[in-house]
């Protein structure tokens, strides 16, 4: 298939649309179907996906502007892609959102969407690069763009996001390992299975092991399984290291079992491994298990960067990961992801986002990281006084004004310690906030770069400016609640990658209500000083 871009960007005169009534007419164009029509459809660039198709004359392509309009305006009102393609063909809100009225027959077929995806995934696979995150994020940017928001208050936050698996016991996932192996050797050869495993063929044994059972001992239960896979283990050899049923059954083994004198049982917390990435559910391998305020997770997280500006906010940046990936860990990425910023740039983010690291970092791409809360120790106050060189490895002026004597680095703590005369420090307004060591020639004081940040920041969140960021960072917390409620995350397929793609379109679909709202006037948006 060789890819076309599609030529019917503007509605002509003699398409289905001028057999509309006059009323009919006002009624389309006062409806979502004329805002996506005139600004997101034309902003979608087909260019970026033409590495998805063949350089060969061949058939052309779907329009590819036809089916990202369609993944978006499928999450924009929760449809599956068959009611998607149905109301496609029936819907003439649609047609006209998609700029198909002038089609004899729509484009989308039950398949299109599908392949479409596969296509996409693949290309990641091979090229780690991401073509849809880079069109969502494009989209946003000219959203932003049509609500004239700048760009240059952002607020960030992140969400989790819980895999579509039932939670299993260690002995349930190691039953439902072998039974997915059993079944998948059964396939290929029906006598290869020894009779005292063939009960995993059938799908009551299940319950039969796992529920009815009861009365017998877990622990012997647990002993008759790992028996059971043992055997398997012996049987596969090598005539299976292909496939998948075989990677996630001897995954299980090893971050559930150990072999101890030849013997095999579970693992305990003593013999360590017992880590968030061991494999949750075989029916999603990649999600990972994290406890977050007191609540335990088994999926994926995801960080969200909004733009603000006083006619509202859209979502301009999101990555999506496993659970165990920290807000930490998002922050340092992004922010050496993101070009250079011409003009100073605001980032608003909670206490998780926090770190000398991550504050330098942003001020080397002209942006200003803002933390409402700081997570760990506070620092001294009079440690904002101190100056230090660019490198944080000596200490060039305590509080006082004073040069110290001298001053060594540490380099394994990334601290300084430092000397003054004694007399300096003795009797000084501010030793007892600095608390020196004093001993007989000098005084002593071991500090970090770290420390003196850290001291600044704290200094600067009782400033009125810092409680109104503060007062404005709260908004990015309706997001979560607005996408699983309105855009039911809890639907999101399987697996990082496609869990990923459908979350990206859920993105899409948010800021195009934005802009829709925007554009008819409709809600009132809180403003904050720090956008004037």
């Amino acid at each position: 298939m060789s890819f076309k871009e599609n030529a019917c960007q503007q509605i002509s005169f003699t398409d289905s649309f001028s057999g509309l009534t006059a009323r009919e007419q006002k009624a389309l164009e006062n409806s979502w179907a004329k805002v996506f029509a005139d600004e997101i459809f034309p902003a979608i660039d087909e260019k970026r996906f033409s590495v998805l198709y063949s350089d060969k004359a061949s058939r052309p392509n779907t329009p590819v502007n036809v089916i990202v309009g369609a993944l978006i305006i499928k999450e924009l009102f929760d449809y599956s892609d068959d009611e998607m393609v149905e109301n496609l063909m029936l819907d003439f809100r649609f047609q006209y959102a998609l700029h198909t009225t002038s089609f004899e027959e729509q484009p989308l077929s039950d398949k299109t969407l599908t392949r479409f995806r596969k296509r996409c995934y693949d290309y990641e696979t091979l090229y780690n690069k991401d073509l849809y995150h880079d069109c969502v994020k494009d989209l946003s940017a000219s959203i932003a763009k049509l609500m004239k928001i700048n760009g240059k208050v952002r607020r960030m936050d992140s969400m989790m996001i819980e895999s579509n698996i039932r939670r299993l016991s260690r002995m349930e996932l190691i039953y439902t390992c072998i039974s997915k192996l059993a079944v998948h050797i059964n396939k290929r050869d029906n006598s290869a299975l020894p009779d005292d495993l063939k009960h995993y063929l059938d799908p009551n044994d299940y319950n039969k092991v796992i529920y009815h059972q009861r009365s017998t001992d877990a622990d012997e239960r647990i002993r008759q399984l790992l028996t059971d896979a043992d055997s398997l283990l012996t049987l596969c050899g090598s005539d299976y290291h292909d496939t998948t049923e075989y990677d996630l059954f001897v995954r299980c083994l090893a971050e559930q079992t150990v072999v101890e004198n030849e013997k095999r049982r579970l693992r305990t917390k003593e013999d360590g491994g017992m880590k968030s990435t061991m494999m949750q559910n075989p029916s999603d391998p990649e999600a990972t298990f994290r406890k977050k305020a007191g609540k335990e997770h088994r999926g994926y997280v995801a960080n969200l960067e909004e733009s603000v500006g006083t006619n509202g906010s859209v979502i301009t940046e999101y990555q999506y990961e496993q659970n165990n990936h920290s807000d930490s860990q998002f922050i340092r990425k992004h922010l050496e992801q993101m070009e250079k910023q011409e003009e100073q740039t605001v980032i608003v983010a909670d206490g998780a986002y926090s770190g000398t690291e991550h504050t330098q970092l942003a001020a080397d791409k002209n942006v200003e990281l803002i933390t409402t809360s700081l997570t760990g120790k506070a620092a001294p106050d009079i440690l904002a006084d101190f100056k230090f060189n660019e490198e944080g490895t000596k200490v060039l002026q305590c509080s006082a004004g004073y040069a110290p004597k001298s001053c060594s680095y540490m380099k394994q703590s990334g601290q300084c310690a430092v000397s003054f005369l004694r007399d300096q420090c003795v009797g000084c307004p501010y030793q007892d906030q600095c608390r020196p060591k004093i001993y007989k020639r000098v005084a002593r004081i071991v500090t970090s770069k770290a420390a003196h940040e850290r001291a600044k920041i704290q200094r600067k969140m009782d400033s009125e400016e810092f409680k109104n960021y503060a007062r404005l960072r709260n908004g990015v917390e309706t997001i979560p609640s607005n996408l699983r409620k309105n855009y039911h995350l809890e639907k999101l397929p399987r697996g990082k990658q496609r869990g990923k793609f459908f979350f990206g379109s859920k993105i899409a679909a948010l800021n195009f209500r934005k802009l829709f709202n925007y554009v008819k006037g409709v809600g009132n948006y809180t403003q904050n000083p720090v956008l004037a």
